[in-house]
């Protein structure tokens, strides 16, 4: 049975920063994102909001996903984000109730 992993797109609460990732365990990623436990860009940016997300089969493809993602350009992200998430919800939320 493969692992499941996912790529996921964050935004900051006014949609102006986008951040790509990619993990294997997404609700501790989220969490850590959330609480501001990774230093670097996101959590200096306020990035939280979980916009986007992609589920693959295993890492690999979960990895190639992100570097092709993160080569696009910002409109291409939006277009991305806007075709699952319209509104721009928060899907983590939505999961949480």
């Amino acid at each position: 049975m493969a692992k499941r992993c996912y790529v996921y797109i964050l935004a900051n609460p006014y949609s102006r920063v986008l951040y790509v990732g990619m993990t294997c365990n997404l609700e501790l990623r989220l969490g850590a994102h959330k609480m501001h436990l990774i230093e670097g860009f996101t959590s200096k940016y306020n990035v939280t909001r979980l916009v986007y997300l992609e589920e693959h089969d295993g890492p690999r493809s979960a990895i190639e996903r992100e570097k092709q993602i993160k080569k696009y350009r910002r409109e291409k992200k939006i277009a991305l984000i806007e075709g699952l998430n319209p509104e721009w919800k928060d899907l983590s939320a939505e999961d949480q109730g």
